[in-house]
């Protein structure tokens, strides 16, 4: 397919510990506010919706119906975006019982359809209250292949190979960093870019979730592995990432 441009918002946005109706709220106007910027697609850290609250997750996971998805699904639809969220998601086993839910993202899009990725590689400690997921996940905006990784996806070398494999231009990490961990995780997205050859994009929280104190700072490395571009900061905005033609713009709003 022919690529033209493509317009990508990062967003910085304060999350309340379990409070799903304020967290959805914060959604909306980044969501609006990305729309006004002309972004195609607009991206939320991992777990978002909730925050990074492992032993909530069984208690705040949400099933693809769930009146949230509908809210989030509204928003794309009314303004013509992409709309990638994080959440637990509801696992329900053949016997009808509840399993452990996945660390989840919903992706709404502008024709109000919705899929769902849930995170392959869990952190130690994740699996407790959490179950992993099984499939990869890519999409297409503009003629672009977008993988989607939700944190220590990226970890492992598998996630981004297969990535690669699928077509991927672009790579998408949904994430929580501390502000100890940064450093070593950034210099694991540049490697994924050079590696690769596909520009690195990382959302990340801004606030204290799950006990960890989290650093902000989105950043784009271009397919070389350079970092071009960071918000350098843990308060709430928008970095707005335009490319084209392997060329990359970004500025923070």
């Amino acid at each position: 397919m022919l690529k033209t441009s493509i317009r990508i918002s990062l967003a910085q946005v304060p999350v309340v510990k379990g409070d799903v109706t304020e967290n959805l709220a914060q959604h909306i106007k980044m969501i609006e506010q990305s729309s006004s910027c002309k972004a195609d697609v607009v991206v939320f850290p991992e777990l978002s919706l909730t925050g990074y609250e492992l032993e909530l997750a069984q208690e705040l996971a949400l099933s693809e119906t769930s009146h949230v998805f509908e809210a989030l699904s509204q928003a794309a639809v009314d303004h013509n975006i992409i709309v990638l969220a994080g959440c637990p998601l509801k696992v329900t086993l053949t016997s009808g019982r509840d399993a452990k839910p996945t660390i989840g993202a919903v992706i709404c899009f502008p024709d109000g359809a919705r899929e769902f990725y849930a995170k392959q590689y869990l952190h130690e400690g994740e699996g407790k209250h959490c179950s992993s997921g099984a499939a990869d996940y890519v999409f297409t905006v503009n003629g672009y292949r977008i993988a989607l990784a939700i944190c220590a996806d990226f970890a492992s070398p598998e996630h981004a190979q297969k990535a690669r494999e699928l077509g991927a231009d672009i790579y998408i990490a949904s994430a929580l960093i501390s502000e100890r961990g940064f450093e070593a995780d950034a210099k694991m997205l540049s490697s994924i870019a050079a590696i690769h050859g596909f520009p690195v994009l990382l959302s990340n929280h801004i606030s204290t979730t799950g006990g960890w104190s989290s650093c902000g700072n989105n950043s784009i490395w271009n397919a070389s592995g350079e970092r071009v571009f960071s918000s350098e900061s843990k308060e709430p905005c928008l970095v707005l990432c335009a490319m084209a033609d392997h060329k990359i713009d970004a500025i923070k709003i």
